[in-house]
């Protein structure tokens, strides 16, 4: 059985493979560790053998390789959000680590990455880590523009309204809808936190090209 690892070790340990902790909570009495893409994810998976081969679902397999063998190194158990069903309740965790909110616009807004999430996985450590405490407030309260409400050229994405999924994917079929099929959702982009997520447009390419298949 591997030593106990602490926080910072964690942390540490996910930054070098290009992840970053973006939220930890207790579950069944063992601290659970929420990875996610943030700056250095991009780079690191270009470098991997999954964004180079032909396989499908390249990430997700990157994914599996990176967090499963962070998850070998701390004996911990490696959580995925894909691969169900079942699925694992990764939207439930993200909103009890309380770094993760809901946006005037339905999705969950985290106060790093904003609305550039991407969880990767989670690691179920065998017991429990000292964490640092989370953000007091819900980082949209203080967002007096809230740009993210006028940021969708269809009003897919609005505030109080449900996401109107076929006007997204018919916008995304047109000439002006390529700005964001090439740099990413026109919403994401649009919340100022979501430049902390440091998210390049070959990324959110790929990451569009993945949402628009039909």
């Amino acid at each position: 059985m591997p030593a106990a690892a602490g926080y910072g070790e964690i942390e540490e340990a996910a930054h070098a493979v290009g992840l970053i902790v973006m939220g930890t909570l207790v579950q069944d009495g063992r601290t659970l560790v929420l990875l996610g893409a943030g700056a250095d994810f991009w780079p690191a998976f270009q470098a991997a053998p999954e964004a180079r081969d032909t396989a499908p679902d390249p990430v997700d397999r990157w994914s599996l390789r990176v967090v499963g063998a962070l998850a070998a190194r701390f004996g911990a158990q490696a959580l995925f959000p894909f691969g169900g069903p079942p699925y694992q309740p990764f939207i439930a965790w993200a909103r009890q680590s309380g770094r993760a909110f809901q946006s005037p616009v339905g999705m969950l807004v985290h106060d790093r990455v904003g609305l550039m999430i991407s969880y990767r996985g989670a690691l179920h450590l065998p017991g429990l880590v000292d964490c640092p405490a989370p953000p007091a407030a819900h980082p949209c309260h203080s967002c007096a523009a809230k740009p993210c409400t006028k940021a969708c050229p269809v009003g897919a994405l609005a505030a109080g309204q449900a996401y109107d999924l076929d006007a997204c994917h018919g916008f995304l079929e047109t000439g002006p809808g390529q700005d964001c099929m090439e740099r990413g959702c026109a919403v994401r982009r649009a919340c100022p936190l979501s430049a902390g997520a440091g998210r390049v447009a070959a990324q959110s390419h790929h990451h569009m090209k993945a949402f628009h298949k039909r």
